[in-house]
């Protein structure tokens, strides 16, 4: 499917991606700064990506509540925030546009240093 990412300046980037692979994937593979610390485990938001189309939002399958929890911790949530691990290319995704935050929250690289307990 046809896939473009737009970086925080604006830029496009337009990418194939092969169905079932997830957008975190495709981002690496095409070096687009998206990126997925926990490598695609539900474990961080690094890969916060903001789906541009309302309708094609729509399209893809809710978000679990594991994925929610995530998205909680996100920079710059919106209503069509999405995680790039999560979302998974099908046919009826041609053509979606995602935006890529301005920033992302990673503690381990943002200098959070946490106390032992």
């Amino acid at each position: 499917i046809s896939v473009t990412f737009v970086d925080k300046d604006g830029e496009e980037k337009h990418i194939k991606v092969p169905v079932g692979m997830s957008l975190l994937e495709a981002a690496h593979e095409n070096d687009i700064e998206l990126e997925g610390a926990c490598e695609g485990s539900l474990a961080c938001s690094t890969c916060h990506v903001i789906v541009m189309d309302v309708d094609q939002y729509n399209k893809l399958e809710d978000p679990t509540d594991e994925e929610n929890d995530m998205l909680d911790l996100a920079f710059g949530l919106t209503e069509t925030s999405r995680l790039g691990c999560q979302v998974i290319a099908k046919p009826e995704l041609d053509g979606i546009r995602v935006a890529l935050p301005a920033a992302t929250r990673n503690f381990a690289v943002d200098g959070f240093k946490p106390k032992p307990h």
